[in-house]
């Protein structure tokens, strides 16, 4: 039985942020996604693309046009996104119309580069729940699946919740 091939989408976001030291400040690096994938030994087929290194608030209607563009134009049905936290629900809703695709958003409270990081649990979550999930844009942060259409950010619990 042959597998259909996940496309994964770096948008940058915490997950793929650099801590430089003498300037004690992060920025968004060359993403980690796929060497967290062979890491982890994935061998169900995907295919990377990195599409943006932004902060998910520097995003703007025009990128996540770019975003929803090259998911319509990708030849696969199942998609993971990597994105920032804060603006996740946003970049959900903008990709709702694409009712063909099974869409997972998936970020991190704490860069993939540190030890004590959420992003590759995150990133396997989203990974499981986009080969399992029916078509729809969906959520996943901290061991839960959430519609990605009712869900929020909880700033203060540093969580996600539904809504």
């Amino acid at each position: 039985m042959t597998r259909p091939p996940i496309l994964v989408i770096t948008t940058g976001g915490t997950i793929d942020k650099q801590y430089f030291d003498a300037l004690s400040e992060y920025k968004i690096g060359d993403s980690v996604i796929e060497q967290l994938l062979t890491t982890a030994r994935v061998k169900h087929p995907f295919r990377v693309v990195e599409l943006m290194r932004k902060d998910s608030l520097e995003l703007t209607d025009a990128d996540r046009d770019v975003i929803a563009a090259t998911i319509a134009a990708a030849p696969e049905k199942r998609v993971v996104i990597t994105h920032g936290t804060d603006t996740m629900t946003e970049t959900a809703k903008a990709l709702a119309h694409l009712k063909d695709r099974t869409i997972v958003l998936a970020g991190a409270l704490a860069p993939a580069r540190f030890k004590e990081s959420d992003a590759p649990f995150n990133l396997g979550m989203a990974f499981a729940c986009c080969q399992a999930a029916q078509p729809g844009v969906w959520i996943t942060m901290n061991g839960t699946v959430f519609d990605g259409l009712a869900v929020r950010k909880d700033r203060e619990a540093g969580a996600f919740v539904s809504i």
